[in-house]
C-alpha cells in the first residue's frame, strides 16, 4: 500500500478530534490527499456497532462482548474504508485504532493485552498504523474537560469511574514502551494550539524520514 496510516490515541477528553482536523488541514495545504475517519465507526455498519457499544444504557455488556464488537467494527471499517484509501495513496488520519482496544479492554477491563491483541490480529491481519500519536493527559483533567464540554458526545465509557481511566493511562504508558518505534507521545496538558503544533511537527518529522528512504 502506498498511502500513510496515522492513528491518534489517548484517554477521554484528550482533544484528539480538534487536533486531527487541524492536521488534516495542514496536510491538504501541503498537497496530500487526506481521509479523516474514526473508530468505532467511519462507515455505516461500524457506526451501528458503535451505537451498540457506546450506548449509556448498555451497562450490562460483558467485557469480552465489548472487545469482540470493537474488533468486528474495526474489520469492516478497515476493509471498506481504510485499506482502499491507503491503496489510493491517501494519508488516513484515524481517531483510535487497535491500541484503544489493548488499553481499554485488554488492560483496563482486565482481559489481557496479548489476548485482545490476538483477537485484533485476526481482524486487521497485518494492517498496522505507520505512526501513532498518543495524547498524554492526566485522566482527571480529561474527565473535567468532558464535564465542561456540552458539545461532546457522552457515551458509556464516560460513566466509568476515575480508577478505570487511570488504568487506561497506565496501559498507554505500557504500549508506548512496547511499540516505541511507532507510538510518539504528545503532552496534551498544553494549550490546544501548542498540542496542534507538536502533532504537526511529529507528523512532518515522520514524513521527512519516510521519504528520505
Amino acid at each position: 500500500m502506498s498511502g500513510l496510516f496515522i492513528t491518534f490515541e489517548g484517554g477521554e477528553g484528550a482533544g484528539k478530534s480538534t487536533v486531527i482536523q487541524y492536521i488534516a488541514d495542514q496536510l491538504e495545504h501541503k498537497g496530500y490527499q487526506v481521509l479523516m475517519t474514526r473508530e468505532p465507526g467511519g462507515i455505516d455498519i461500524a457506526e451501528k456497532i458503535r451505537q451498540v457499544i457506546l450506548d449509556p444504557g448498555h451497562t450490562a455488556m460483558d467485557s469480552r462482548t465489548e472487545a469482540l464488537l470493537y474488533a468486528a467494527a474495526r474489520r469492516q471499517h478497515l476493509v471498506e474504508k481504510v485499506i482502499p484509501a491507503l491503496e489510493d495513496g491517501q494519508v488516513v488520519l484515524c481517531d483510535r485504532f487497535v491500541d484503544s482496544s489493548l488499553a481499554y479492554q485488554g488492560y483496563a477491563r482486565g482481559l489481557g493485552i496479548d489476548d485482545v491483541y490476538d483477537i485484533n490480529k485476526f481482524a486487521i491481519e497485518d494492517c498496522m498504523p505507520d505512526l501513532t500519536i498518543l495524547f498524554d493527559l492526566d485522566p482527571q483533567v480529561g474527565l473535567n474537560r468532558i464535564q465542561d464540554n456540552d458539545q461532546r458526545e457522552k457515551n458509556r465509557l464516560d460513566l466509568e469511574k476515575l480508577d478505570f481511566h487511570q488504568k487506561v493511562k497506565e496501559a498507554y504508558d505500557l504500549l508506548k514502551e512496547r511499540f516505541s518505534d511507532r507510538i510518539k507521545s504528545i503532552d496534551a496538558h498544553q494549550p490546544i494550539e501548542a498540542v496542534q503544533q507538536a502533532c504537526e511537527a511529529t507528523v512532518d518529522q515522520y514524513l521527512d524520514h519516510r521519504f528520505e528512504k
